[in-house]
């Protein structure tokens, strides 16, 4: 196609994919067109009568497939944030040959030799510290990739990788088309307790959905979960509830059970390929963490205090329960509901008198206000650029000169071509191998869409959350590109994601941001005092649905045998091993727990939010301890560990910042556990 967007230079707005001439039908030929390149350009480097060098070969390798990477990037964001029936049957097409190719470049022994000596020299080498790390990795990422195996072994390991690509993007399709084709259409009579935000939302998802004059409760996180806070309707709360936790759990074509099952079988045979036990040993040997069992440490050193707190939170939901005249045991589909209840009567909270001094515009220049004082960085909307869809805001991001740094892209609104969830995500990453490429770094969020758009305090938490992972990419400052932003250990990645939030639940953030959305007065004193006397409420109910999953998680990834047969009955009985509360759910359960099964990122590495808590948690009290939350001295070290990507050793990245090793200690305090 001579006319394909995707294959000629992009001399739009800072480098921008010109989304308004691109087609689902464009991308078969450009990714055709990229694997080939990518595969010339491999071959040449393998093939080259030249002794190996760093140069020659490591170097080489990093510029290699830079069409493959751009045409994947426009791709892969476009199926998470904009998604169609055209685009996801290319994935399903797709995905089996890019795994192929990936792997047909992973196992050739010809290039694996060339690394292989150079890797043996690297001592010898005279490499900058960056340098040496790429190729440890690089080395590394083949012989855990199955470059030292038998030919018949790689053959299987290639196998195993083409059909995992098959069954992690069907796995991830099936479970958005429960939350595109679930909805529960309610009319006046069904709104009892819902807060005027919350059926404002339910009224635009009725419209977007065909329902007008009605209020649609959608499968969205940001519409499901404050129905369960806020409904009066027991019977409504069970039936959106159980809709919710059996996405992709019920038989039929998009039953995510069967693909499971499969899934563990071949991740357990691929771990035994590479000569580990089950994949938690594979994955975990390749993190901070290094072992299943520090991972169970941690999970645990958490869990019966978690399970304890839990217990009081109970009592206490159940009695006012009973105070209104609900006899019956506390469901999970009511734990929100009374929790919510119980917060209002403690601290006087009514998160519908929150809500309006946390309007979305409002909380994302927080969020760039943050950065700018932390980092000196500065974010101007650029309305003139191309974007996939009409709610995208597109920002130019600059340093204290005043020079350009990034583009940041924001995409905050659900809606049923885009999956669930919140993540960070980039159509271009840093690098400066010749010479400097700017990155370009998406966010995206799932609130629901009104005017204005009111954000509870939590959805608050999670602007800043994925706004740290922009601020990993947006300020990498790296030389090679496999080694820009995010491109770091898993349990790593979450730390400065999470470190963030704490300044949207600073005291000085939000006096100064918490302003009413239609007087622009200040949130009172009285209010913010008892917002920030809640924090670790509820704290035993979300510690407990987070463990459960990263143990489940865990459990899952190192079963003795080839994976559970019945994803369904394995989860039951680790709940019944770990003592799982029976009122609350796991926050993820296997049929629609898409970090581990739409992709292997997290697989066996669910852990990692709660490893990054301990760093965040002991980070961030370095600034309270400084008594300046903007100390610049902390800041700029901080920074360094935003712009060093993967060229230096995490652990050894945090002590720099800190002073020394973390501590779990401010953790525990962190989350009212102690």
């Amino acid at each position: 196609m001579s006319d394909n967007p995707l294959l000629e230079p992009w001399t739009g707005p800072f480098g921008l994919p010109p989304f308004d001439r691109i087609r689902p039908e464009h991308f078969p030929p450009a990714f055709d067109r990229a694997m080939a390149d990518h595969a010339a350009e491999v071959d040449a480097i393998a093939r080259n009568p030249a002794a190996p060098t760093f140069a020659n070969t490591v170097e080489a390798m990093e510029r290699a497939g830079r069409l493959y990477d751009r045409v994947a990037r426009v791709f892969f964001n476009l199926t998470g944030s904009h998604t169609s029936d055209a685009l996801e049957a290319i994935a399903r097409d797709y995905a089996p040959k890019m795994a192929r190719h990936r792997m047909k470049i992973a196992l050739d022994p010809v290039l694996f030799a060339r690394v292989s000596a150079l890797h043996a020299r690297v001592d010898d080498l005279g490499l900058a510290e960056d340098q040496r790390r790429l190729l440890n990795r690089q080395h590394l990422g083949f012989v855990r990739a199955g470059a030292r195996l038998a030919p018949e072994a790689k053959a299987r390991m290639s196998e195993i990788t083409q059909r995992l690509a098959t069954l992690h993007t069907l796995f991830g399709q099936n479970v958005l088309h429960d939350e595109k084709d679930w909805q529960l259409v309610l009319g006046e009579d069904d709104l009892d307790g819902l807060p005027p935000s919350l059926r404002a939302a339910a009224a635009q998802a009725a419209t977007e959905r065909g329902h007008e004059g009605k209020f649609v409760v959608t499968l969205a996180r940001s519409l499901v979960e404050p129905f369960l806070t806020f409904s009066a309707r027991r019977d409504l709360r069970q039936v959106a509830f159980e809709a919710w936790t059996r996405r992709g759990e019920h038989d039929g074509p998009h039953d995510n059970r069967p693909l499971i099952t499969e899934i563990m079988a071949l991740r357990t045979e691929q771990a035994r390929l590479l000569g580990y036990p089950d994949f938690a040993a594979y994955r975990l040997d390749d993190s901070m963490a290094k072992t299943p069992d520090a991972v169970e440490d941690l999970l645990l050193a958490v869990w019966e205090p978690a399970k304890r707190r839990a217990e009081e939170e109970r009592a206490a939901l159940q009695a006012l329960a009973r105070a209104e005249g609900m006899n019956a045991p506390v469901e999970p589909w009511d734990w929100r509901y009374y929790a919510e209840k119980v917060r209002q009567a403690r601290y006087a909270l009514d998160e519908a008198a929150i809500k309006p001094y946390f309007a979305l515009e409002k909380v994302a220049a927080a969020a760039f206000e943050t950065a700018g004082r932390l980092f000196g960085l500065g974010f101007t909307e650029r309305p003139d650029v191309p974007v996939y869809h009409p709610d995208v805001k597109v920002y130019e991001v600059t340093d204290r000169a005043g020079a350009h740094v990034a583009v940041f892209v924001h995409d905050n609104f659900a809606r049923s071509s885009k999956r669930s969830g919140a993540w960070m995500s980039s159509f271009r990453v840093q690098e400066g191998l010749d010479g400097p490429v700017s990155p370009v770094i998406a966010n995206n969020n799932n609130f629901s869409k009104a005017s204005p758009t009111l954000l509870s305090f939590d959805d608050a938490r999670t602007l800043f959350h994925e706004f740290g992972h922009a601020l990993h990419g947006i300020m990498s400052k790296v030389r090679y590109p496999s080694q820009s932003g995010t491109s770091v250990r898993r349990d790593f990645v979450e730390f400065p994601s999470q470190v963030m939030e704490h300044w949207i639940a600073s005291e000085e953030t939000l006096r100064e941001f918490a302003v009413h959305h239609e007087t622009g007065t200040p949130i009172p004193e009285d209010l913010l005092a008892r917002i920030l006397a809640a924090r670790t409420f509820n704290q035993g109910f979300q510690t407990v649905e987070y463990t459960a999953a990263a143990l489940l998680d865990l459990e899952m990834h190192r079963s003795p045998d080839d994976g559970p047969v019945d994803p369904t009955a394995f989860e039951a009985a680790v709940k019944a091993k770990i003592g799982m509360p029976s009122e609350i759910a796991i926050r993820h359960r296997a049929p629609h727990f898409q970090h581990l099964f739409a992709g292997d990122g997290y697989a066996a590495g669910y852990y990692a939010y709660l490893w990054a808590e301990v760093l965040d948690a002991d980070g961030f009290e370095a600034f309270v301890e400084a008594g300046d939350l903007f100390d610049p001295a902390l800041a700029e070290r901080l920074g360094t560990v935003f712009a060093a990507g993967d060229t230096v050793d995490p652990m050894a990245l945090y002590a720099g910042f800190r002073g020394r090793p973390p501590s779990i200690d401010p953790l525990l305090r962190q989350r009212g556990l102690v």
